[in-house]
């Protein structure tokens, strides 16, 4: 249950549409539904304002499934990350709404009215082969309410193609900036504008790149003020951050 839909409810039992046990029952479930596979935390959207997001990777399909279900029982959003096709085709058994992104991996049933996007974030990318993760990280942005502008292969080999694109950078409250190799990009962009930068390092390069090592370091390492650095391919993670800077501002 989100914080719109429990507000409801207690408006609900204020009015005497709703009875007491109705708000009664709700609470008791939000703390976290203890299943065979996993307890899951339903209270997490009224402490953090987003549902709880989970990690596919390692879990088996039917374990996903189960876990949606318990989410979907009780809210109206469910966002898998790192999902395979198998955990799609699964999680699909019970929620025939599902919806499955291929390339970064997300596997996302999203229930709610629409409403308007929040705000302003850019999800900027050093090269194509990096566009895997920044589309984890636009489409997670996305699904937690917030307008995103996709601005990708403009990485410092060829510098002019983001500076092209300076006005729509300075116009955002939250810029991730996605790159691999030696992992430039986030420091570049950090010292053309005023709001905070989140840097995601990608497994992206050759060699000496060590996986990513190479990038997170040198995104460590950066002499840019205003940049925060996340873990390599994290752009879940990144998102969550953009998210949290962009509504603050959006919402005062």
């Amino acid at each position: 249950m989100d914080p719109t839909t429990l507000r409801e409810l207690l408006e609900s039992v204020a009015r005497g549409e709703a009875s007491t046990q109705d708000a009664f029952d709700a609470l008791a479930r939000l703390p976290f539904g203890d299943i065979e596979e996993a307890k899951v935390d339903h209270h997490r959207a009224l402490r953090c304002g987003f549902a709880e997001v989970v990690l596919c990777e390692g879990k088996s399909p039917s374990q996903v499934r189960s876990i949606a279900r318990e989410i979907l029982e009780h809210g109206d959003v469910f966002l898998g990350t790192r999902a395979s096709a198998a955990h799609f085709q699964k999680v699909a058994q019970v929620a025939s709404d599902a919806r499955y992104f291929e390339e970064p991996r997300i596997l996302l049933v999203d229930r709610r009215a629409e409403r308007p996007a929040l705000g302003h974030i850019v999800v900027a990318t050093g090269g194509t082969a990096d566009q895997h993760v920044a589309e984890e990280a636009a489409i997670s942005a996305e699904v937690m309410g917030n307008r995103v502008t996709r601005l990708y292969d403009v990485g410092i080999a060829g510098v002019h193609r983001l500076l092209a694109h300076i006005d729509v950078l300075r116009e955002a409250n939250a810029i991730i900036a996605v790159a691999g190799m030696e992992g430039a990009l986030p420091s570049l962009v950090t010292g053309l504008v005023s709001c905070p930068v989140v840097a995601v390092p990608t497994s992206v390069g050759y060699g000496a790149n060590l996986g990513g090592i190479a990038a997170l370091l040198g995104m460590l390492n950066a002499c840019a003020s205003g940049m925060a650095v996340v873990n390599i391919d994290n752009g879940f993670g990144a998102a969550a951050l953009a998210s949290r800077i962009n509504q603050m501002v959006a919402k005062a």
